[in-house]
């Protein structure tokens, strides 16, 4: 299996190439491999629901320029039809009152939102899972808005 490098503070780590996941889900599946048990379709689903706002929002004040929003939208909507579910892969019980799930959530939306501007999943130059899909978002503001989706 091809495998791409994807580097943070902590270092590198290979991603497998087909991932839409990142190093931080990575990391996350590494340390913490509590349960076994995924996150629902509804929960994954009403994250998407809180990416895509956000990307709006920062879009209509002019924080984030049209192109990037509009590919993170997209990507969130795919989310929200059912695609990509399979890489949302960190266990429901993880340390950091869900930090883990976003980010997995903020890596699949944005390599989705790189693909879909014609770049390789991983050139986070391109759109960054903090940067662009997390803009004016903190994990205490995603994962409580999303379970009041749900």
């Amino acid at each position: 299996m091809k495998k791409r490098i994807e580097h943070d503070l902590l270092g590198s780590k290979e991603i497998p190439n087909n991932a839409y996941y990142g190093i931080q889900t990575q990391r996350a599946l590494e340390n913490f491999p509590i349960t076994g048990y995924k996150p629902s379709k509804d929960l994954v689903q009403a994250i998407a629901m809180v990416k895509k706002a956000a990307a709006i929002a920062n879009m209509e004040l002019g924080q984030l320029d049209q192109e990037k929003a509009k590919a993170i939208v997209q990507a969130s909507n795919e989310v929200l039809e059912g695609q990509y579910l399979d890489q949302f892969l960190v266990d429901v019980i993880q340390g950091g009152a869900g930090t883990s799930l976003n980010m997995n959530a903020n890596e699949v939306i944005a390599n989705r939102a790189i693909e879909i501007l014609g770049g390789e999943k991983g050139d986070y130059t391109v759109i960054s899972p903090n940067s662009h899909v997390n803009m004016s978002q903190s994990t205490n503001d995603v994962i409580p808005s999303a379970v009041r989706i749900t």
